[in-house]
């Protein structure tokens, strides 16, 4: 009796060190139904491609310091140079990008097959790209610029019928008092994060959140550093308020999960089960622009990894980082326009596609080498992956067939595919190259495709399975 009496305080005392913030996040997931978020989630479920863009005045030193490189991304110099404020804004007089065009960032997005756009409205060295009252470090004030670049972005994204999004460094802010990674170098960056989240962060969300129309429908917080609950939920309150029906990520802080995960760089070997996600990736080595920076990867790569995320049931969300006059770099725009000449093929193979229904493994990972804990490490193998979409039927009558997407990657020598497990009568096959039909035959582990002799094209060429049933049928994994 006194052992369970002893459990049951122990039990007592852990839950009151679980945080409020986990409770209030708890009860604020329940007040939206699934099919509410269902609807509000619908569009960018759909979308799975856009453009991250990294741009604000670490542009100007683009990298380097009085005169030398400084090690890391483009955006965090001052943190890593340890740059005094006032040396830093300095850098602001000579923002002044006058060849920015916003219908042709837009259109560079659009042609590369993105359905959305999100632009760091305040990075973490605190300025403002666009007008604000609640500071005067911003474009329309400590720059020669002088124009509020997103207001001209969301009239390219209406017209052009893109989502915006903003991103918003809500805790650390390097010039107006928020935190600082690995602590403030500065005597001038001293100040209280509570006066910088009333004063500062709080006014500056509803800013972006009112003068924009509909936009931003995506709003992207970044690390979380120093948020407690209290500080998390004046900026939530002021979301939910102004904008209800917006996406947010899992990176505010306080114990507020968000609606998407979001991982930096990579791609999770089973991508988040339940969860909308979407990775974040550099096209380069930075996010923002770094002029030493050409270390950019292949279109192979950047078309495989938009394959990969689908497969997964993610979103893709690749970066550019424009320069201080307003250009996307060459390279950037070279790539996104072979990705979107891809696209304009196969995009239906990616838009508003599920997750594969062979195992996220299947055709994806090699699983032969170890981790230093003894656990398999997962190789991206680049042979094929995996998207699908469900069929329709009314009154028992299938009006449209479900459809399983074959992306190879590697091509067969003896001009024939082996889709294991599938246990789902096949329709036709065809690839969505030229939309010939391909003989398919039951083999042994499941379907046999058979293929042309040369790939239609050299990095993803995509086979469209239509099947008899709603969903694929596929048998277990072992």
């Amino acid at each position: 009796m006194k052992t369970k009496q002893l459990i049951v305080a122990a039990a007592l005392a852990l839950a009151a060190l679980v945080p409020a913030a986990t409770a209030q996040t708890n009860q604020t997931d329940k007040i939206e139904t699934k099919a509410q978020r269902d609807a509000r989630m619908a569009w960018w479920r759909e979308a799975k491609f856009g453009m991250f863009i990294h741009w604000g005045v670490y542009s100007v030193p683009a990298g380097y310091y009085h005169d030398k490189p400084v090690a890391g991304i483009g955006e965090w110099i001052m943190n890593r140079g340890k740059i005094p404020m006032a040396e830093y804004q300095q850098f602001a007089k000579q923002f002044n990008p006058v060849k920015f065009d916003a219908d042709a960032w837009v259109k560079t997005a659009k042609d590369a097959g993105m359905k959305y756009i999100v632009i760091t409205s305040k990075h973490h060295d605190g300025f403002a790209m666009f007008d604000t009252r609640a500071s005067q470090w911003g474009i329309t004030h400590a720059s020669p610029f002088g124009r509020d670049p997103l207001q001209e972005l969301a009239a390219a994204c209406r017209k052009n019928g893109i989502k915006l999004g903003f991103y918003y460094s809500q805790a650390q802010d390097w010039n107006n008092g928020g935190a600082a990674s690995g602590g403030k170098w500065d005597p001038a960056q001293e100040h209280s994060m509570d006066d910088y989240i009333d004063k500062i962060a709080v006014p500056q969300v509803k800013e972006i959140l009112s003068n924009y129309g509909e936009f931003p429908a995506v709003l992207w917080w970044d690390t979380p550093r120093d948020m407690n609950f209290d500080r998390a939920q004046k900026l939530y309150s002021e979301v939910k308020a102004l904008k209800p029906g917006i996406i947010m990520n899992n990176r505010l802080g306080g114990g507020f999960r968000g609606d998407t995960e979001t991982p930096e760089q990579f791609i999770p070997p089973q991508g988040y089960p339940g969860r909308d996600w979407e990775t974040c990736m550099t096209m380069n080595g930075t996010w923002g622009f770094k002029k030493d920076d050409q270390n950019w990867k292949s279109t192979e790569t950047l078309i495989r990894n938009l394959c990969d995320i689908a497969s997964k049931g993610g979103n893709y969300l690749l970066n550019v980082g424009p320069t201080s006059e307003g250009l996307i770099p060459q390279p950037s725009i070279e790539r996104l326009a072979e990705v979107g000449a891809w696209m304009k093929v196969n995009g239906e193979a990616i838009y508003g596609s599920g997750p594969t229904p062979f195992g996220a493994e299947a055709g994806a990972f090699s699983t032969t080498e170890k981790d230093k804990n003894g656990k398999p490490k997962f190789i991206p193998a680049w042979d094929w992956r995996c998207t699908t979409r469900p069929g329709k039927s009314f009154l028992g009558i299938h009006t449209r067939p479900g459809k399983i997407y074959v992306h190879i990657f590697n091509w067969p020598a003896n001009g024939k595919f082996e889709l294991a497990g599938l246990q789902s009568r096949v329709k036709k096959a065809y690839l969505l190259a030229d939309h010939k039909k391909l003989a398919v035959q039951p083999s042994a582990s499941g379907v046999s495709i058979q293929l042309p002799e040369q790939a239609p094209d050299k990095i993803a060429s995509v086979v469209c399975l239509e099947i008899k049933d709603q969903a694929a049928k596929v048998a277990a994994q072992k």
